[in-house]
């Protein structure tokens, strides 16, 4: 599968079948968090990166062999999905071939544009995320191109007005960078306009794009988030299940399509694929050899990951 992956769970989303929009990572920002790696091309150029009819007849194929259960067609994967001029339409013609909800991840910064509300508006769940509310923070933090920080606050507040469904906003902190009083009180004023159905808090886990991208101990996220409110709380990493009968490429083919969107503990690949660990060893060591696959540590632990960081 070229455009898809997984299933894949998560805390957030349960079974979700992860769908690519745009080519590895072409995005609007450069955040020093990203688990996708450092942006190959920043833009905010709409056009369709990848056509819809490839898109939605990927997606169709998988469903029409996959035996197990889905809670979420999730449009994120290893690049900003608003960016493709397209995604109101493929929300449509998901909606058409499967009665599975369609959640959209999005960092936000093309909402102040009204088609990308109306477009993304068909969804059912929105995670947009905001790590920032001071503008100077914002530049270092998620590196933008050619956006202002009061245009992605107040894309935020008129899609809140529009959008009927459920909007679960995300904060990722990094420390040092945007864990500062100023830039949380800023904020929190921020989210009180915004006004997302949840606050989802996140730190570094995965292995970031940049080195001096840290995580926040436990113990301050959990003050950050009594400071946010009920509608707050921490977002951890959880080991992805494993699903039933999966569908399509060889195992070596899947691995390789799993950590092209997220880097991964051995366990995870395991769980998210069905592979037994003993024969998933013999695999990684495969890859490896063929330099196909890297790893690093990350809060003393072991990532596998594709690409350069």
């Amino acid at each position: 599968m070229k455009y898809i992956y997984g299933p894949v769970a998560s805390r957030r989303l349960g079974a979700s079948l992860g769908i690519d929009l745009v080519s590895h990572k072409i995005c609007s920002y450069d955040c020093i968090y990203c688990h996708c790696g450092r942006t190959v091309k920043k833009t905010i150029q709409r056009k369709e990166y990848i056509p819809v009819n490839k898109i939605v007849k990927e997606v169709k194929s998988f469903l029409g062999s996959y035996e197990g259960k889905l809670d979420y067609l999730t449009l994120s994967g290893a690049g900003e999905p608003t960016l493709n001029s397209g995604l109101g339409k493929i929300i449509h013609q998901l909606k058409k071939i499967c009665k599975t909800p369609v959640a959209v991840i999005t960092n936000s910064s093309l909402l102040w544009r009204p088609d990308v509300r109306e477009e993304i508006s068909r969804a059912d769940l929105v995670l947009p995320s905001l790590d920032a509310a001071k503008p100077n923070v914002f530049r270092l933090v998620n590196r933008p191109n050619e956006i202002k920080l009061s245009e992605v606050i107040d894309g935020l507040i008129e899609f809140r007005r529009c959008f009927k469904g459920e909007i679960w906003l995300e904060i990722f902190l990094c420390r040092t960078y945007n864990d500062g009083t100023e830039n949380l009180k800023a904020l929190k004023k921020a989210v009180k306009e915004i006004r997302p159905d949840k606050i989802h808090l996140n730190t570094v886990t995965r292995p970031p794009a940049e080195y001096f991208a840290y995580s926040l101990i436990i113990k301050k996220m959990r003050k950050i988030a009594r400071a946010f409110g009920r509608n707050a709380e921490i977002i951890m990493e959880q080991r992805l299940v494993i699903p039933q009968k999966l569908p399509g490429a060889n195992s070596k083919d899947r691995i390789l399509s799993l950590l092209k969107r997220r880097p991964c503990q051995a366990s995870e690949i395991a769980g998210a694929l069905g592979i037994d660990e003993s024969k998933l060893t013999k695999y990684i060591s495969g890859l490896e050899n063929k330099k196909k696959i890297k790893y690093a540590v990350t809060n003393d632990q072991i990532y596998y990951y594709l690409g350069k960081r």
